[in-house]
């Protein structure tokens, strides 16, 4: 049977997954997009495997609330790369520096 820790094992490496994207990938901005979601998904694989070992219901209901800020990050994020791709026909996030004014 499924435990409660191996739920948060899974988390775990997945929130270790994502910091290591982030850390060894600062060049492409969707890939740092990528594994802030994945880092999003961590936290709600957490939430969701306390609320059930708990038999409550709240954690279940803040995840609904972290997916909707995920969704709209997710949206405006990918406007912005849109934009900025538009402009400097690039993604990388060193052309972002230029944008500093």
């Amino acid at each position: 049977m499924i435990g409660l820790s191996h739920y948060l094992v899974l988390s775990g490496v997945l929130f270790s997954i994502a910091v290591a994207g982030i850390f060894l990938n600062r060049k492409n901005v969707i890939v740092l997009l990528m594994c802030i979601e994945l880092m999003l998904l961590a936290v709600n694989t957490n939430f969701i495997a306390f609320s059930a070992f708990l038999h409550d219901l709240s954690g279940q209901v803040f995840v609904f609330f972290i997916l909707t800020v995920a969704a709209a990050e997710a949206a405006i994020g990918l406007a912005i790369l849109v934009v900025l791709f538009r402009n400097r026909a690039s993604i990388n996030v060193e052309d972002m520096g230029d944008m500093k004014g």
